[in-house]
């Protein structure tokens, strides 16, 4: 490099080896713009997108067990996930995976079922989330299948519309253990759909 002074080397390291940091300054501090609506904007060789997934991870995969009816009226339980995750800050915080549903009429109800409580053939009151909170309880649909969760677990319930086969309607559930299961739900005023997994 020609100066005043003389001849020096070229500085040693180029933008290249600068622009990740410069990148991670952007996603830290939420000051840079929308990529490619400045026609002046420099070369990037990377993104807050990529960079951010590159710490979070991949996109999560979190499973759940779907209650649901088929065209002849009988339920069934089938193992599910939900998939469609946006990684997305919340205000000033740094991004996170949020798998985000269509704005809906609820009510959360939390539940306490008893040590050695068992609820006989029902259909749950309108298709709604059920979230372990604390203990253990089971659910069996008409098929036969018995599922068991526990803290953390969670499950669709949508067998409404039911037929009654042999005394059963809906599903049968109980605790399991010594313990009562605490369980939150969020029921959703909407029409159940009769189709496994179409939530993600």
């Amino acid at each position: 490099m020609r100066h005043v002074d003389g001849v020096s080397p070229d500085w040693p390291l180029g933008f290249d080896v600068f622009e990740p940091y410069y990148g991670e300054a952007e996603a830290l501090y939420h000051v840079h713009g929308q990529r490619g609506e400045n026609p002046t904007e420099p070369w990037s060789s990377t993104n807050t997108e990529t960079r951010m997934s590159d710490r979070t991870g991949p996109k999560p995969r979190i499973p759940y067990w779907h209650l649901w009816t088929d065209a002849d009226g009988v339920s069934h339980q089938q193992r599910c996930s939900l998939t469609e995750f946006e990684l997305k800050g919340v205000g000033d915080a740094a991004p996170q995976w949020n798998n985000r549903h269509p704005r809906i009429d609820s009510t959360v109800v939390v539940t306490v079922q008893p040590v050695g409580w068992v609820g006989n053939w029902h259909e749950n009151p309108a298709p709604q989330w059920i979230v372990v909170l604390s203990g253990r309880w089971w659910i069996e649909s008409m098929d036969g299948v018995r599922v068991e969760q526990g803290p953390g677990e969670f499950s669709l319930g949508e067998d409404q519309g039911c037929t009654t086969r042999d005394g059963r309607k809906g599903h049968r559930s109980g605790t399991i253990g010594d313990g009562p299961a605490v369980l939150m739900t969020v029921q959703l005023h909407r029409p159940p759909l009769r189709t496994p997994c179409h939530t993600r």
